[in-house]
């Protein structure tokens, strides 16, 4: 016969809300095999038919443990809840324990606070706590409501005694708060009829709101005078200096004169306006030659007496011979008429003497200019090539 297996002890139910979790104890050191556990429940007012109907929520789990949360079961309900212990073919006896959420269940606090100044108090938003199905609690729990604690930051914290404000409203504004101050406060979840209680939620704080001081008043001022200009002004003032820059540099105030706009504006190949060359525009460069000449000193001859004295009477006769010559060789038509005249009178004989001593005046000063600038003329002689 096989020994029976020890049945599991401590059954007890983590609750919140409408979440359960049944837990219970168990010695390992009581078998050396491995133990699964089986976890069943029902209704109470049926333990009294003769056909009971079990629903199993866990089977063979080797843990401690069991969620009942999935089950449905109803928050104003009773339930019969057992567990077994099973190794090795060999079941231990059934262990049982009574259940009823709106008894049993613990109340959780609010999901959500809110803190928010109006003028010099407070409202405080609250949100109620929620079922596993997030919904409300307030659906299973008519009557439940929150306490609210709140105080002054500045307090002392050993000294400290919090107000205490009771509410079943969503809604709350503190009373009794002083202007500019901050205040926190921490929200508690009861319902009276079984003395539940939740635990309260964290302190939030937040300031109280009052008339605005005057040297507040004027900071604020002074603030949105410099935002204003920093944003506003100088942009503006910028985008003004940036255009008057512009302005003049395209169209200046004061205008260049006609002749000077005509220079600068004009285009045309023989212009003399300065501009950049082209790889095309030096195929068309012209080139002329320069020569540059030395500059023509004129000399002082003095010439004497005798170069410049009317011709003698032998000198005349010599020319007379030499013309009657010349006539003789050919030229008598031409030389002939004008001997016949110098015959008839001496005076045109005369001037032909002249002009050949004026002649050969002119001939002896080229001839000195000649070999003083000889020198000269050879180093300063050149030849320039000017590109146009």
């Amino acid at each position: 016969m096989l020994a029976e297996l020890p049945q599991p002890q401590n059954l007890t139910l983590l609750t919140l809300n409408t979440q359960y979790v049944l837990t219970w104890d168990w010695d390992q050191t009581t078998t050396g095999n491995s133990v699964t556990f089986t976890v069943e429940y029902m209704a109470k007012y049926k333990m009294k038919m003769k056909m009971k109907n079990w629903s199993r929520v866990c089977e063979r789990t080797t843990r401690t443990l069991c969620d009942l949360t999935g089950s449905d079961l109803h928050y104003l309900g009773m339930y019969v809840l057992r567990v077994r212990a099973s190794a090795d073919g060999v079941n231990s006896h059934w262990v049982n324990k009574d259940f009823c959420p709106d008894i049993d269940a613990s109340l959780g606090p609010p999901s959500r606070v809110e803190l928010a100044p109006v003028g010099n108090l407070l409202d405080v938003t609250i949100s109620d706590p929620l079922t596993s199905t997030q919904h409300s609690m307030k659906e299973h729990v008519l009557f439940l409501y929150y306490r609210i604690l709140y105080w002054s930051r500045s307090d002392d914290p050993q000294g400290l005694k919090p107000k205490v404000l009771d509410s079943s409203n969503n809604l709350v504004t503190l009373p009794e708060l002083e202007a500019w101050t901050w205040y926190c406060v921490m929200i508690q979840s009861r319902y009276d009829y079984y003395n539940k209680t939740s635990s309260y939620t964290e302190p939030q704080c937040m300031q109280t709101e009052g008339d605005t001081p005057y040297g507040q008043i004027f900071l604020y001022f002074l603030v949105s005078m410099m935002v204003c200009f920093l944003l506003v002004l100088l942009p503006s003032y910028t985008f003004f200096r940036f255009y008057r820059v512009l302005k003049n540099t395209f169209y200046p105030s004061i205008q260049l004169p006609a002749h000077i706009q005509e220079y600068l504006c004009d285009s045309s190949p023989g212009s003399d306006m300065p501009r950049l060359l082209t790889a095309d525009s030096e195929a068309e460069l012209c080139c002329d030659k320069l020569t540059i000449c030395p500059e023509v000193v004129l000399l002082e001859i003095h010439v004497p007496p005798s170069l410049t004295a009317p011709p003698s009477e032998l000198e005349q006769d010599s020319g007379r011979h030499i013309r009657q010559d010349s006539g003789d060789s050919g030229i008598y038509s031409t030389e002939g008429g004008s001997a016949q005249q110098g015959r008839s009178g001496g005076e045109p004989i005369r001037r032909d003497q002249e002009v050949d001593s004026w002649q050969t005046l002119e001939q002896v000063k080229m001839e000195e200019m000649g070999r003083e600038s000889a020198d000269e003329r050879d180093l300063d002689e050149g030849v320039v090539d000017v590109c146009v």
